[in-house]
């Protein structure tokens, strides 16, 4: 996934910076000097804008919905191939879910909006009848990319939102690892078809069009190692549901008891160890801390709080 080396800080909202790739600028002046059909270059310019504006607001969807729940989003990240909300729900699937559906809901509510722009300008029956003016194409053009991104996105092929909503809930029945394992398995599933349908599409008409090529590239550059990514997470988490288990203490978020063995890391000398057999402190340099971060939930939370009330 992109992040900011290399990106410069647009604003600041709602408490989430925004920031723009420096590759999205070569991409714009690419893609809006092959844009055609205006009268002036003017509208190429403002049907790319919209098109990073409709992306915008579906991740700050993502990210208010993260924030609603009790989550972490600070930042958001436009960049050729779309957005990024760094988004951090708690660890639940319910909210997991509202966190990810809520960037498709953003494009579902634009729907209706340029549907009826669209026909105010000049419904599709009467295309024949009047001249296809700037402003019409460019809101119809606009109202295809909104329609195509919602699509696009409700794909179940993880990490695209579809797949991470299948997996948020199959959450509820399968538990957070097998949930995720079977979400990765459907996303290669998807990834194949995708590229056997590119292939069948280069062979039937003997051309190289350029969306297949940018395809290619968001399949094998985006889509494919964060699947790859989400399956190595799967393993682990399937790894860390068979641990052992500290019964005496209980995470203060998600009332889950710590895993037992050296899974926590010494910032100062990088010695695995466990933390609560230690107290929370390093046995090799003695650095001693003051939260203690809980493996199903990435809460931090004082040692003190760990503890459970004695049972009377």
């Amino acid at each position: 996934m992109p992040t900011r080396q290399g990106s410069f800080h647009l604003f600041r909202l709602f408490g989430i910076d925004v920031f723009l790739h420096w590759s999205w600028l070569l991409v714009a002046v690419y893609q809006i000097s092959r844009t055609k059909g205006y009268s002036t270059p003017v509208w190429a310019v403002l049907e790319y804008l919209a098109l990073f504006a409709i992306v915008l607001t579906h991740e700050f969807g993502h990210a208010l919905a993260c924030r609603q729940v009790g989550g972490q989003a600070n930042l958001i990240l436009l960049w050729p191939f779309g957005g990024v909300a760094y988004v951090s729900p708690p660890q639940r699937p319910g909210a997991t879910l509202w966190s990810i559906a809520a960037g498709p809901l953003v494009n579902v509510a634009l729907f209706p909006v340029l549907t009826g722009l669209v026909f105010w300008l000049g419904p599709p029956s009467e295309l024949q009848r009047i001249p296809i003016t700037d402003n019409y194409r460019f809101v119809f053009t606009i109202w295809q990319i909104n329609l195509v991104l919602l699509l696009f996105n409700m794909l179940p092929v993880y990490p695209l939102d579809g797949g991470q909503i299948l997996r948020s809930i199959l959450w509820y029945p399968l538990g957070r690892g097998r949930s995720l394992m079977v979400a990765s398995i459907v996303g290669f599933c998807g990834l194949i078809l995708a590229l056997v349908f590119i292939g069948f599409h280069i062979l039937r008409t003997n051309a190289i069009s350029q969306e297949a090529i940018w395809l290619v590239i968001l399949v094998l550059v985006i889509v494919l190692p964060n699947c790859w990514r989400g399956f190595q997470e799967a393993q682990a988490l399937l790894r860390l549901a068979k641990a052992p288990r500290h019964d005496d203490f209980a995470c203060p978020n998600c009332h889950a008891a710590p895993v037992a063995g050296n899974f926590w890391v010494c910032g100062q000398c990088r010695t695995a160890f466990d933390t609560f057999s230690t107290g929370a402190t390093c046995p090799q340099c003695g650095a001693q801390f003051a939260n203690t971060a809980c493996m199903e939930c990435g809460i931090l939370s004082p040692l003190s709080e760990w503890a459970k009330p004695p049972v009377l």
